[in-house]
Formats: structure tokens, C-alpha cells, sequence
């Protein structure tokens, strides 16, 4: 496991405790846009980490919108 794993598993934990779907959505977004220089610096690597990332908030944030409804 590398330091962005640990992180990205970090703040996973501490959102889906908030319970906040809005948050994981704005998280998912921030990874997005982290993600974009990446791709054009060539560091394709933690780029499409960073693009899983964000699919994996986006699904929390839509998990917690079903469960509140």
C-alpha cells in the first residue's frame, strides 16, 4: 500500500462517519481536479488512483442519498 492509499482510505473512513453525502461529493470533485495535472504532467500512475478515487466517493455520496431517502 502506498501513502496515497493510506490517505485516500483515511479520509474515506472519516467521511462515510460524517455521513455527509454533499461532502463525499465535493471530495470526489477536489480528486477530479487533482487528478487533471496529473494526467498532463504524464504521472499516470496516481492519476487514474486519483480518478478511482472520486468514482469511489461519488458511489458513497449516492449510497448515502438512497439510504436517507
Amino acid at each position: 500500500m502506498k501513502i496515497q492509499d493510506i490517505i485516500f482510505l483515511i479520509i474515506f473512513v472519516l467521511v462515510l462517519l460524517k455521513r455527509d453525502s454533499r461532502l463525499s461529493t465535493v471530495t470526489g470533485i477536489i480528486c477530479l481536479i487533482l487528478s487533471i495535472p496529473l494526467f498532463a504532467a504524464w504521472i499516470f500512475f496516481t492519476a487514474q488512483h486519483l480518478v478511482w478515487y472520486a468514482a469511489a466517493f461519488f458511489l458513497l455520496s449516492i449510497i448515502l442519498l438512497l439510504r436517507n431517502k
